[in-house]
């Protein structure tokens, strides 16, 4: 393979990508209008639906708007030798190999940040605030960004300098010992992001003696379901949207509780979601979906060092020696085919955790408060009710709130 038809590769992968999401996106777009079913059309007042289909609409605009410009941006970068650029920069800045490497990633991660913060600004000041889903201020926002900045570069610089020291002392053989680093790494955050990350962004407060502490503790009781850390966090000071979720192990394990969920939830609903939640971690969904991660995260290291010390890839980019940075940038987009395949996948697999931890929930405690919460969040957030199947297949996480409510009925 020359270093030409490497080029047009990634060419041609980056524009099936594009048209692929494009495509969905309009296939999406053309069931806004659709009829809703039966279970669903009481869900909203005329109004309400209105303003439901005009923030989809005005979603999918921006969406589209927004990924002409990325491919656009990615292919006059890519003809113009932009890579070549930025890596002739990091040589000039540093003569370390690792030095190099990291300087030539933090360039692009901080330019891709650039051009995709006027994005997140205008989604977050226009859009979510037009339709009353935006409580965040200017002040708050920089702020995330620029701790997010932080969190990324520091943890990530970590990471990524390891990976190249263990490169630059074994060379292809590299993935293993980046595979158990990453694994490790996975299994930390996965146990302290509540304890180390969150409160950077958010308050914790334990949840307070009374009714909602008093039926979650004996839910989780009749469960055999060790719960002592119950917490609310701050949402409300971002965003309406309501969430709940599930972090850590053993001792560490805690349930967080977001306080606009509370707000707009009663009791029993908020313990039905709760027992949705206790559904995953009893039906080792947590541990399973880590796994899953881990194996699909080995499985590209694996591939990639194959590639690595390939002159053709770095070539590709008008570079003319190898190196990790330049190979892993052309690797991204080479995989994107697999990475496509590995997400329908996993996306699959995250939906069926869904309808097991719902059956869960029915089962142990109310499917009819499971499905009156569903609803009620639904409503509060405008989601989209008329799906694309296709839509669905390749980027739910979840099923549609109509499959949901299908299951939960035919199960009560």
């Amino acid at each position: 393979m020359t270093s030409e038809f490497i080029f047009y590769l990634i060419v041609g992968v980056l524009v099936f990508n594009f048209i692929l999401e494009t495509s969905l996106d309009c296939l999406n777009a053309s069931r806004f209008d659709a009829q809703l079913s039966e279970g669903l059309r009481n869900l909203y007042d005329k109004e309400d639906y209105l303003k439901s289909q005009a923030y989809k609409k005005e979603k999918f605009k921006f969406g589209t708007l927004q990924s002409i410009l990325s491919i656009t941006l990615i292919l006059v970068f890519l003809s113009f030798e932009g890579f070549g650029f930025v890596n002739e920069i990091a040589h000039r800045l540093f003569d370390n190999p690792t030095l190099v490497s990291l300087s030539f990633l933090f360039i692009l991660f901080l330019g891709g940040e650039l051009i995709s913060a006027p994005f997140d600004y205008y989604f977050t000041f226009r859009i979510e605030e037009r339709y009353g889903f935006n409580t965040s201020t200017q002040r708050l926002f920089w702020l995330d960004k620029l701790k997010s900045l932080f969190i990324a570069l520091a943890l990530g610089g970590i990471i990524l300098g390891l990976i190249l020291i263990i490169y630059s002392a074994v060379g292809s053989d590299f993935w293993w010992y980046a595979w158990i680093l990453i694994a490790l790494f996975s299994f930390f955050m996965n146990m302290f992001y509540a304890k180390l990350i969150v409160p950077l962004f958010n308050k914790q407060t334990p949840l307070e003696e009374g009714e909602l502490r008093s039926q979650i503790q004996d839910y989780a009781s009749s469960m055999n379901f060790n719960l002592k850390n119950i917490f609310v966090i701050d949402g409300s000071k971002r965003s309406q949207k309501a969430n709940a979720y599930f972090s850590g192990f053993g001792n560490e394990k805690r349930i967080t509780l977001f306080d606009t969920l509370i707000k707009d939830l009663d009791i029993k609903e908020i313990v039905a979601v709760l027992a949705h939640e206790v559904g995953h971690y009893k039906k080792h969904h947590i541990i399973l979906n880590l796994f899953v991660s881990l194996i699909s995260t080995g499985f590209m290291l694996w591939i990639f060092s194959f590639f690595i010390e390939e002159p053709v890839l770095s070539q590709a980019l008008g570079i003319e020696l190898p190196s990790f940075h330049v190979g892993l940038v052309v690797f991204s987009f080479l995989y994107a085919p697999i990475s496509l395949v590995t997400g329908l996948l996993t996306n699959y697999l995250s939906r069926v955790f869904e309808f097991q931890a719902d059956d869960f929930a029915g089962s142990t405690y109310s499917g009819d408060h499971l499905s009156s919460a569903l609803r009620k969040l639904s409503k509060k957030s405008l989601s989209n009710l008329t799906p694309h199947p296709a839509y669905v297949f390749f980027h739910f996480s979840h099923p549609s709130l109509k499959e949901r409510l299908r299951n939960l009925k035919n199960k009560s």
